[in-house]
């Protein structure tokens, strides 16, 4: 695939030619390679990327090649009217990929945001719900379920047994009744209905679980599963991601290594498309101006340590990792704080910018920074204590939910 660091401007003469003339925009498409269309998709803004998936002749053939944190972007900047029809294309891991990005606030599950997805797949169709209950992790789906509903399951030995009031059932045997009102009640009941038919197993053991489950063993396991695929898209584990505002003794932060580190470009895959970054020599931030003076392979390598970094930064800060501002609000801190890092290096070595960004990297220039200015290091981040105590919160607050229906 083409490189992310390809700068393309075609995107907006087409969508500006679409204005004009829809056919010989898509017409302009088709003679694009797939690579290019990916390309071209992913420099488009995001409430306007719908727009051109739908210039193209076989978006079926583009959508599963679009990065899975850049496709939850999308859907979640058009909207589930304009965005539903994207996930009938998109591939399994692109659709458990939106619920580990979205569905999760830290460690804590973020059921609302999970019940906006389900929204979203049920409006893509039957096929599209049925796969992303495949897809996501049973646990998650039982949490989000024991939030909205309660189940109870019809005893066989109680003949005087009367079915909950307003409650609804699939089978005779278990019934459902919605805690709350809630705008994705219609959704679970569809969920459900099409389980029912299509896996039975399935639906059984969300019933089940939803019912007798603890909500301490799902938290769990749902983390593990989580914490798993996101290592594959490049996220570290939180306590490793942890390290980089590691304690920095005074006599320490200036240490370089004597000899320049590797810069040598190899490309690997990334959950984003790669941001358009000002490596200018007139740029705000002083990262960027060291940037501007390495050659193509060391910028490029540069660029890819940059989106590695803002996945750790993002992972211990705690923030919401589908949210559409966490990408550039964390490029904004590295390069404040490895700025500060690099020139505190740069003064103390009497270099230049340049030299001491290939003598050190961009991780130890942003623990650098960190520890000269933890105020703004500490800005902005949730720590693990205060994520524990808001899941502790939460719980409580289901529980207390849970009693209060059964009263």
């Amino acid at each position: 695939m083409s490189s992310p660091l390809r700068q393309i401007s075609r995107s907006k003469q087409i969508l500006v030619l679409a204005r004009k003339d829809k056919r010989a925009a898509a017409t302009a498409l088709k003679h694009l390679s797939l690579d290019e269309q990916v390309a071209l998709v992913c420099e488009t803004s995001l409430q306007r990327r719908s727009a051109m998936l739908e210039l193209l002749d076989q978006p079926e053939d583009v959508i599963p090649l679009i990065p899975e944190a850049e496709l939850c972007f999308t859907i979640k900047a058009v909207g589930i009217t304009d965005g539903s029809w994207i996930l009938e294309h998109a591939t399994e891991s692109q659709l458990v990929a939106c619920a580990d990005l979205d569905a999760w606030q830290g460690i804590v599950p973020n059921i609302d945001s999970m019940g906006s997805w389900l929204e979203i797949f049920a409006e893509a169709g039957e096929e599209t719900l049925l796969r992303a209950a495949h897809s996501i992790d049973t646990e998650l789906w039982v949490l989000y379920l024991r939030d909205r509903i309660l189940v109870e399951l019809k005893p066989n030995d109680n003949e005087s047994w009367q079915p909950p009031i307003g409650g609804q059932t699939l089978d005779g045997q278990f019934y459902f009744t919605a805690r709350r009102e809630s705008d994705d009640a219609a959704a679970i009941a569809q969920l459900l209905a099409k389980l029912f038919v299509a896996d039975y197993w399935l639906y059984f053991r969300l019933m089940q679980g939803t019912e007798w489950e603890m909500d301490s063993d799902l938290e769990e396991w749902a983390m593990r599963w989580r914490t798993g695929r996101l290592q594959d898209l490049g996220f570290p584990t939180w306590d490793d991601a942890m390290r980089i505002y590691g304690f920095l003794r005074p006599d320490k932060r200036a240490e370089l290594p004597t000899e320049n580190i590797t810069l040598d470009g190899a490309e690997f895959a990334l959950p984003v498309w790669v941001p358009p970054l000002p490596a200018t020599h007139d740029a705000k931030h002083a990262i960027f101006r060291a940037a501007a003076e390495l050659n193509t392979d060391e910028r490029q390598a540069f660029f890819f340590s940059l989106i590695s970094l803002a996945n750790k930064v993002a992972m211990a800060d705690g923030v919401a990792l589908g949210d559409l501002e966490t990408l550039p609000n964390t490029i904004e801190k590295i390069a404040t704080l490895a700025s500060l890092g690099l020139e505190f290096v740069a003064t103390e070595h009497g270099i230049e910018l340049a030299a001491a960004v290939r003598r050190a990297s961009l991780e130890r220039l942003f623990r650098v920074g960190a520890n000269l200015d933890r105020t703004r290091a500490e800005d902005g981040r949730m720590s693990y204590s205060e994520t524990l105590e808001k899941s502790i919160e939460e719980a409580e607050s289901q529980e207390a939910d849970r009693l209060k229906q059964q009263e």
